[in-house]
């Protein structure tokens, strides 16, 4: 075997992990947890000159931490690299926290109502909401499926 093909074999995994750390470790602290001190507007503009500068769409998802459904799309999320990937290859995400503490209700007014938690709503990189999406229609027997957030990625991809 030539050193330059050890050599390559040997880099493989590094240029897999800094990907896969970009997913986490790069994100905007809106895209990776709901925090009721955060102010949505300001949280927003980011994402739509993220989304612009990108050519993705933002995933505006509402929610909080005293939802379960929350945690469990955030653990299938982590614990599924395909959907991780391909959700940050075709969104901006920005996580608008709902709860007691605050639930920015001025942001909230520009969308159409929620009929659950958690909730996803597409919007263009020049804030037009596209899409009102109901979390629950990721699931099949009563876990969120894969292929049904790729069907949904491949709907919203550039």
């Amino acid at each position: 075997m030539s050193p330059f093909f050890v050599f390559f074999l040997l880099l493989l995994p590094v240029v897999f992990n800094v990907q896969a750390s970009q997913l986490s470790g790069d994100l905007p602290a809106y895209s990776r947890n709901y925090d009721a001190s955060r102010n949505p507007n300001a949280d927003g503009r980011h994402a739509l000159k993220l989304a612009k500068e990108t050519n993705r769409k933002v995933l505006i998802e509402v929610g909080g931490d005293w939802c379960g459904w929350c945690f469990v799309l955030d653990r299938f999320i982590k614990e599924h690299p395909k959907v991780e990937s391909r959700l940050h290859q075709t969104f901006v995400v920005l996580k608008v926290n709902i709860s007691d503490e605050n639930d920015n209700v001025d942001f909230m007014a520009a969308f159409p109502p929620a009929q659950g938690y958690p909730h996803m709503y597409v919007s263009d990189s020049n804030g037009n909401i596209l899409s009102s999406q109901d979390t629950a229609d990721f699931r099949e027997n009563k876990k969120y499926s894969e292929a049904r957030f790729m069907a949904f990625f491949d709907r919203w991809k550039n």
